[in-house]
């Protein structure tokens, strides 16, 4: 700096010299670098080391260990043909399913993937997925069949049963298990509106064929969760004097009119279980008046449950020679129509399913039964109580 203070400022200062760009010169490094580790990347893609991915043995695609019980092997389910062109796909269909029974009975069921004939889309009929909750309430239609009585149920092409279809699902768990069918609905709208909405999704609800409404009250019931039959009338010891109502099956009519009355009164609704009867102590009492009519049941792929108030029912005996499933009630929970007295009667019910690993018991639609039955289910379940729907308890030859 110079010592003249009174020199103007800047003047006669030397020029600074220029030096090089040091941004320029940086962007330049960055550039090599780029292209340096670019051509190493192709190099080392393109370029064979002799190393190869470690192959897994063929004898570990299997399990390691043999299973040291049964092992059932079902094979998959076959797609078809859609009519455009397009496959069509059980949903089962992408899987094998491997059973296997252990020592102690239970059985364990192993999905493992499948791999599939073909290329392209596959249509797979949602129909087919059992109870969703948001499709519960439509039938499947390829389990139905056109008739002058209606749209009647009947087992599917593939073998579907419409007792599998419209089941109530259930954990498999060799626990306690009760089902509870709470029946008479349909001839009662206010009883049969409260039922659906106060009563667990784990009840079965029987309608009644000569109710009112019941495809309304069908799909109010199926998108709550429930399971459901339909109630047929049946001759009584006592009839005419007790009449069950219009199209009761009788031993006095013929045959092919009691299988009409059948087909009419399974013509009300869809998306059942199977058939319950409504009174029928003569009828369930007579061989030969009971066995088509079970055999056309069976047929169906529906099940049936004798409510258990006829001792001379023949029922099981029809039953087992007709491959019909079927299941029996254990008690009459509302004998006598008082709260404290249904709900003696469901620890009865429970004390049976705990001595026998599973019982069945049967209500009417009455405002006590209902009241009884809400508050009953909710303790059961926390006494480790299962509550299920009547199909899961059936005795069923299919499945032994």
């Amino acid at each position: 700096m110079g010592t003249d203070l009174h020199a103007p400022l800047g003047r006669g200062r030397k020029a600074a010299r220029k030096r090089p760009g040091i941004l320029r010169i940086g962007q330049i490094a960055a550039s090599f670098c780029l292209i340096a580790i670019g051509g190493f990347s192709l190099y080392t893609a393109f370029h064979d080391d002799g190393l190869e991915p470690a192959k897994r043995p063929a004898s570990q695609d299997r399990s390691a260990a043999a299973p040291p019980t049964d092992t059932i092997q079902q094979p998959p389910t076959s797609d078809s043909q859609a009519a455009n062109g397009v496959p069509r796909s059980e949903p089962n269909s992408g899987a094998n399913v491997e059973r296997t029974v252990t020592g102690d009975g239970s059985v364990v069921t192993k999905y493992s993937p499948r791999p599939r004939d073909g290329s392209g889309p596959v249509i797979v009929d949602a129909m087919q997925m059992g109870q969703d909750p948001r499709m519960a309430a439509i039938p499947n239609d390829s389990l139905l069949e056109e008739t002058p009585f209606g749209r009647l149920p009947i087992t599917g092409p593939d073998g579907r049963r419409p007792m599998d279809q419209y089941a109530r699902p259930w954990s498999g768990t060799r626990g306690t298990r009760i089902a509870i069918v709470l029946s008479g609905l349909g001839l009662s709208q206010t009883g049969t509106q409260r039922a659906i909405q106060q009563l667990p999704e784990e009840i079965t609800f029987a309608f009644a064929a000569s109710g009112n409404s019941l495809q309304r009250w069908m799909q109010d019931a199926r998108r709550g969760g429930h399971e459901i039959l339909l109630q047929v009338p049946l001759e009584p010891f006592d009839y005419p004097a007790n009449d069950p109502g219009p199209d009761t099956l009788l031993t006095s009519k013929p045959v092919a009119r009691n299988i009409e009355s059948l087909h009419r009164a399974m013509g009300e609704i869809t998306n059942y279980t199977g058939i319950m009867n409504y009174l029928g102590g003569r009828f369930l009492s007579d061989p030969k008046a009971m066995e088509p009519v079970m055999r056309d049941i069976g047929k169906r792929g529906l099940l049936f449950l004798d409510d258990g108030t006829s001792a001379q029912s023949k029922t099981a005996v029809i039953a087992k020679g007709t491959e019909l499933p079927y299941a029996f009630a254990d008690l009459q929970l509302d004998s006598q129509v008082d709260v404290n007295a249904i709900l003696q009667k469901l620890d009865e019910l429970e004390r049976i399913a705990r001595r026998n690993g599973q019982a069945i018991g049967v209500a009417s639609a009455f405002d006590e039964s209902i009241d009884a039955i809400s508050k009953w289910s909710e303790e059961a379940t926390m006494r480790g109580i299962e509550i299920v729907g009547v199909a899961a308890l059936v005795n069923d030859p299919k499945n032994p």
